[in-house]
């Protein structure tokens, strides 16, 4: 029986966005566009250097799952927060976006992941993310009745970072594929690419993963190559579907031979690209776990992307479905 549409598992996170100048990323080391991995004791140095901050829950695939709910989804979510103000304000913010989390917290230490995200002028985001009770999720948190009834379970490519969470994303990948499910996955970043490229192109030939997003940059990391096109058709070959993204380029859809351009909607301006790739995933799998075409599925997800771009923070704060009605989408 079918309970959800789309299961996601992710590190559970609670972002911390604030704006500064490219000079700020400078003196403080920070990598632009990209997912910095720091420790406890750097967290609180940005911490204290940051300006005034929004703090809202996020974490890639908490992002997805929210979107797809928000889309009249049915989602589930399993990522590990601690009994602390932001696991509270984590657990809030998910299950009263319609998401089912049933995940139980640890303890009060490790404390609750934070991601601290830097927002300059052109909407480029900067994350630098302490994973605290992120790295805790392991087998003993797989509902292995969530994962049979889902159509699809989606994992982040982040989550791959804490040992004991690959045991527990082979097993849901080992449940699904029993109860004739598929699994996804988003490679999530390309310094994560450079970290695993050996193990994610082995869970994509070995069939442990059907469907694979990934961004350009992702894309020419996978396959070591600066040449798009050889990217494409070798992630076209390596798995079920893949999904690249190309920012205002919109996204190539692939599906054996089939080949599908779904140009980017047209906003108005950028505001933060932050949950930009989380809420296309969102409306990609809404639409193929509805069975849409394609095509309808990647317009799915660059409406959900052009979005949330528009605003500050990862999740919509307007009604995605509202607008994929407008747009003649469902």
């Amino acid at each position: 029986m079918t309970r959800f549409d789309v299961l996601t598992i992710g590190n559970a996170i609670v972002d911390i966005i604030a704006r500064c100048e490219d000079r700020f990323l400078i003196d403080n080391a920070i990598t632009k566009g990209a997912m910095n991995l720091i420790d406890a004791e750097r967290a609180e140095l940005l911490y204290s250097r940051m300006g005034p901050a929004l703090e809202a829950s996020g974490g890639s695939a908490g992002n997805t799952a929210s979107g797809i709910a928000n889309l009249g989804g049915h989602a589930a979510y399993f990522g590990k927060v601690a009994r602390d103000q932001l696991g509270d304000i984590f657990i809030h913010d998910i299950r009263a976006q319609g998401v089912y989390f049933e995940t139980k917290p640890e303890g009060t230490f490790p404390p609750t992941a934070r991601s601290m995200i830097f927002v300059t002028d052109d909407g480029e985001r900067s994350m630098n993310t302490y994973l605290g009770a992120c790295v805790e999720f392991s087998l003993d948190d797989v509902e292995v009745e969530v994962v049979a009834s889902s159509k699809v379970t989606y994992f982040e490519g982040y989550l791959w970072d804490p040992p004991r969470a690959k045991e527990a994303i082979l097993e849901c990948a080992r449940i699904a594929h029993e109860n004739g499910r598929e699994m996804s996955m988003t490679l999530s970043d390309s310094f994560c690419v450079d970290r695993y490229r050996s193990e994610f192109l082995d869970l994509m030939r070995s069939g442990t993963v059907d469907i694979v997003f990934a961004n350009r940059q992702e894309a020419l990391s996978l396959y070591e190559t600066d040449d798009f096109e050889l990217a494409l058709e070798k992630i076209a070959g390596d798995c079920k579907i893949a999904a690249v993204t190309m920012s205002e380029h919109g996204a190539i859809l692939l599906r054996g031979s089939e080949r599908v351009h779904v140009p980017a909607t047209v906003i108005d301006r950028v505001v933060d690209t932050t949950g930009a790739g989380d809420l296309f995933a969102a409306g990609f799998l809404y639409g193929y776990t509805q069975d849409r075409s394609l095509e309808d599925c990647g317009r799915l997800g660059c409406l959900a992307a052009g979005i949330v771009i528009q605003q500050i923070g990862p999740r919509p704060m307007t009604s995605l479905s509202d607008a994929a009605r407008k747009a003649g989408l469902i």
